[in-house]
């Protein structure tokens, strides 16, 4: 990915998004059940706010098991117990500081990897990508005029090439950037690959460089799904700086990833802690879990230069930091809670993404 791709499980993510994307409904006619509660597709109609994150909320009398999905369910109590009992086990049983050197020494590595491995299922087209972010509309209107759209971690393309099928603005250019060469090679090979309106290119996005063909101040919206999540702590905020060189003034980040308490999460098992929410999949790729809090405090720039401050440095950088003036507006930032169940197995999994908007000042 861009400086790492989406999290190797982003494909099973994908699914998880387009199958329950749909549920949120609009009212029905009187003679209808209300249309969240009402099981014919025909119901199955978008929200009209994309932080809404849907609409079925589980009352006290529901069967639980009525539906295969659930919207803003919190986790509860008996959940968040054996949540905290499997992180206490993870804390206890970390990745050895000779893997974590070798996990984090090349992080490239293991996404060239996971794409060699994949190559017959890692595309999934994210057709939820423009509901969740109507920016996109604008942008790919006809009468938009010339704009540039940035991909951060664009894997196989699974955003870049879902907005160009669906795009009317002849002005339009897409940079799909990706820390992996293998994910970079799979796009330029795809069938609807046209360099006139899209250019895929191997960049990491917390190094020193900007894009190739891409000048600072130069893009319109920069998209990163799933892929913040794949840097290490310490990457953060070169990434950030890299995002707000390259968009103009004014310009919009949409982002999406992993919230903490997510099923991914708490699944982890003994070796993969590399520390606090923060793990090594079993195919070398590394995933972080955030929180929201956590999130505003990263995209606003108020945590810059903090972290990387020598020891003896820790005051004098604090004050720094937070004499710095912020680099984004957080515009939107929610949590997109969903309970799914396997109605066969009678089995209940809490899913937890974070949702976001940032506009450069």
């Amino acid at each position: 990915m861009a400086s790492t791709t989406p999290s190797a499980d982003v494909p099973a993510e994908d699914e998880l998004l387009t199958k329950t994307a749909a549920l949120t409904v609009q009212e029905a006619e009187e003679a209808q059940p209300p249309a969240h509660r009402n099981h014919d597709p025909q119901y199955n109609m978008k929200r009209s706010d994309p932080f809404q994150f849907g609409s079925r909320y589980l009352q006290e009398d529901d069967d639980v098991f009525e539906f295969n999905a659930w919207d803003h369910v919190e986790t509860d109590d008996t959940y968040k117990e054996y949540a905290e009992q499997q992180y206490a086990k993870q804390r206890e049983s970390p990745v050895s500081d000779f893997d974590k050197h070798r996990f984090n020494s090349d992080p490239a590595k293991w996404w060239n990897l996971f794409y060699k491995n994949n190559t017959a299922n890692f595309f999934k087209n994210r057709k939820w990508l423009q509901q969740e972010f109507p920016i996109l509309d604008k942008v790919t209107a006809e009468d938009a005029g010339p704009m540039t759209i940035l991909e951060v971690g664009a894997g196989a393309g699974n955003t870049a090439f879902p907005i160009l099928a669906n795009n009317k603005n002849p002005k339009l250019k897409v940079h799909a950037c990706d820390f992996s060469k293998k994910a970079v090679e799979v796009m330029r090979t795809h069938e609807q690959y046209n360099t006139d309106f899209m250019q895929a290119d191997v960049w990491d996005a917390a190094g020193e460089g900007l894009p190739p063909g891409l000048e600072e101040s130069s893009v319109d919206v920069v998209l990163m799904v799933f892929i913040f999540s794949a840097l290490s702590p310490k990457q953060w905020g070169q990434a950030v700086q890299n995002i707000y060189r390259v968009l103009k003034p004014g310009g919009e980040v949409c982002f999406r990833d992993y919230g903490r308490g997510d099923l991914a999460q708490v699944r982890f098992k003994k070796g993969r802690y590399l520390e606090e929410n923060f793990y090594i999949r079993g195919d070398g790729t590394r995933v972080y879990f955030f929180e929201k809090e956590e999130l505003a405090h990263i995209w606003s720039g108020a945590n810059e230069d903090a972290e990387q401050q020598p020891e003896g440095d820790e005051i004098k950088g604090s004050i720094e930091a937070k004499a710095k003036p912020a680099l984004f507006d957080i515009e939107e930032l929610g949590v997109d809670r969903r309970m799914l169940v396997n109605r066969a197995r009678k089995l209940k999994m809490y899913r937890c993404w974070i949702q976001g908007r940032f506009r450069k000042k």
